[in-house]
């Protein structure tokens, strides 16, 4: 901008310089922008295409990376339905009348949510699993009395770190049970000894766990704790071969649809799914589509519960989620319902097969031990005889990323990797992982 036009934009403010027009800024949060001058369109692009021809994807190489985003293969229908402008650019609609397809597109979510948790209702979606957790603690906090919501001493510090922000000014507090060393199980003694103690208004738990574990142990809780709400956190894919939630006693069930219609891109769009039994629908927070007819007696679909929310009871709403995953919503219904339900079981048990492959082949491996004794899901933790960041930054050297460092997520395992493998991952991919290790070891 050249200073004859910068003066007669300034004049036609009102402003006599700069310091005028910035004059309400002060002085010490002012920041100068060198972004230099101008250029067409086409060297714009030029110049944002050579940045990001530096970036690495899964498609440039095997990644093993997991812990709540995972690549899995994605049908071309999923792409080509929510690119319909009607979906790709909908909000939460509030004008039912205009909004039909959407809104059939969330009910149609929320009906297979409920088919994969076994619950009664579900929401339309919230911004991910870390967020849905936090949710869900409050909604145990309105069922129960009680002041102490249990977790699994073995979380992800990410969820961890979101579920205490959303706990911060409730009164409730935050409490650990354990696992076993050998297994990865959690330890039900643990959860009943909490329970006798009283004041528990809360407890979760996850399948598959942090580890990749199918826990066995989790169909127990249930019959320890009583009244005390149970919520489950669950890899959704991996509901179409074992017990739902609901079959298992949960009241609460969330879960991370990232593995459903949605790609990993440098951290993803996330899903957040929530689910509850029909005694506690109105406690549960998030944006709910109903069906209904019409004043001619046709089926109509609309928002129902309304009366939860903060644009009607504002401090007092159930919860102060203003919004939904909408896009990645219909992503999944559209995923799971492509699959169908012998697609979304062949699906899980590849995974399952990867897993149990990889093991395998790491077990041969001079310097990695398979931590745990169990059956997994499609991740596992490995330990390694040299520091777990040192042995990344190699693996990417040869091309491979490798899993995610369990340092700073769970007490003791420092020296930890954990491995997510799926059906995207070949023999070749599995090879590669399993040399660079033989190699950096």
């Amino acid at each position: 901008m050249d200073t004859m036009e910068k003066g007669r934009m300034l004049e036609r403010l009102g402003f006599s310089s700069d310091d005028d027009l910035f004059s309400d800024v002060p002085n010490d949060v002012r920041t100068e922008l060198n972004i230099g001058k101008g250029m067409s369109e086409m060297d714009a692009v030029h110049k944002i295409e050579r940045m990001l021809s530096k970036n690495v994807t899964v498609r440039d190489m095997p990644c093993f990376m997991g812990m709540g985003a995972y690549s899995h293969y994605i049908p071309a229908a999923v792409d080509h339905i929510t690119g319909i402008s009607e979906f790709y650019t909908s909000y939460t609609p509030y004008q039912p009348e205009m909004s039909q397809g959407m809104l059939q597109a969330l009910f149609e979510y929320q009906s297979v949510v409920c088919e994969l948790t076994g619950m009664d209702a579900a929401n339309s979606s919230m911004y991910d699993c870390s967020t849905a957790l936090g949710e869900a603690a409050r909604m145990c906090g309105r069922i129960s009395k009680g002041k102490v919501f249990l977790i699994p001493g073995a979380l992800s510090s990410e969820r961890y770190a979101v579920l205490n922000n959303y706990l911060t000014g409730t009164g409730i507090r935050i409490s650990t049970y354990g696992f076993d060393k050998d297994t990865g199980s959690l330890i039900p003694d643990d959860i009943s000894s909490a329970v006798r103690r009283g004041d528990v208004c809360g407890i979760y738990t996850e399948i598959p766990n942090l580890f990749g574990c199918l826990d066995k142990n989790v169909a127990s809780i249930k019959p320890l704790i009583g009244n005390v709400p149970l919520v489950m956190g669950v890899n959704p894919l991996c509901m179409s071969i074992v017990r739902s939630p609901g079959d298992m006693g949960a009241d609460i069930a969330i879960g991370e649809g990232q593995p459903l219609g949605t790609r990993m891109g440098f951290g993803s769009p996330l899903l957040g799914m929530f689910a509850c039994r029909q005694e506690h629908i109105r406690k549960m927070p998030g944006r709910i589509i109903g069906m209904t007819n019409d004043s001619d007696g046709n089926r109509a679909f609309c928002m129902t519960l309304q009366t939860r929310e903060q644009h009607i009871r504002r401090s007092s709403a159930t919860s102060n989620i203003c919004t939904n995953e909408a896009l990645t919503a219909v992503a999944a219904a559209v995923h799971v319902v492509t699959l169908g339900a012998e697609g979304m079981i062949s699906v899980a048990k590849k995974n399952m097969e990867r897993a149990r492959t990889l093991m395998s082949l790491l077990s041969k491996v001079k310097g990695v031990e398979i931590v745990f004794k169990n059956t997994h899901f499609n991740e596992f933790p490995i330990r390694l005889s040299k520091d777990v960041a040192t042995v990344n930054r190699e693996l990417l050297k040869r091309g491979v990323m490798g899993g995610v460092p369990l340092k700073g997520h769970v007490r003791g395992m420092d020296d930890c990797m954990l491995i997510a493998t799926t059906e995207m991952h070949s023999d070749d991919d599995h090879k590669r992982l399993v040399n660079g290790l033989r190699e950096v070891l």
